[in-house]
């Protein structure tokens, strides 16, 4: 990494905005940032937050939701964790804990507005983002994003044809709760992950 990006990664590394000047209940634990940055990688996956098991193990999708987004890519762990070709840098680096009924609490908001402008600048040559799930939309695609999650993965190829570089791509999440939402929309195994897979692999080769 640059020199740049190496002292940032230090700061968000040694972040403790959620603990000590939160926006709204403090983090109700110690922060872990799960992140990987990268000078080189084209391609840059723009999930949510961490849940717990990547929480304990300090790596990204390190869970179901993993296996199943490495599918649609249609690449092994080897090259999903190479940082030459995947930056992972999702809205929240720290898990932000959970709500009454057991679910994932949404992203921390101090987090993309401390640091995500910031580390952007420094991966210019990220072309390729994958947006997955509405907070990462709302941030990468602004006003090019529709009312509902299905209507903006649905207009997957307006979106593709209207961004300039990085070009974005608006994906569901890959938990496993969304297996009815992927059943309910056939078009995105058949038409969506194809086109996703040759982009991935020309960025890759």
């Amino acid at each position: 990494m640059s020199v740049e990006l190496d002292s940032l990664v230090a700061e968000i590394k040694a972040c403790r905005i959620c603990v000590e000047r939160p926006s709204g209940k403090p983090l109700p634990h110690e922060p872990r940032p799960v992140f990987v940055p990268s000078s080189s990688a084209r391609i840059l996956i723009a999930g949510q937050a961490p849940g717990t098991k990547v929480h304990l193990s300090g790596a990204p999708f390190t869970d179901a939701s993993g296996d199943r987004l490495r599918d649609w890519l249609g690449v092994p762990s080897e090259t999903f964790y190479d940082p030459d070709a995947f930056a992972i840098v999702p809205m929240g680096f720290c898990f932000p804990g959970q709500d009454a009924k057991g679910g994932d609490l949404p992203p921390r908001r101090e987090c993309a507005l401390a640091w995500r402008a910031r580390l952007m600048q420094l991966m210019p040559q990220i072309d390729l983002v994958l947006a997955i799930g509405q907070y990462a939309q709302r941030w990468h695609m602004g006003a090019e994003r529709s009312a509902s999650l299905t209507d903006t993965v649905a207009d997957w190829r307006s979106v593709w044809a209207r961004s300039s570089l990085p070009h974005v791509l608006p994906l569901p999440h890959p938990s496993w709760r969304n297996t009815g939402w992927i059943k309910r929309n056939p078009w995105f195994e058949m038409e969506l992950l194809p086109f996703l897979q040759a982009e991935i692999q020309r960025r890759l080769s």
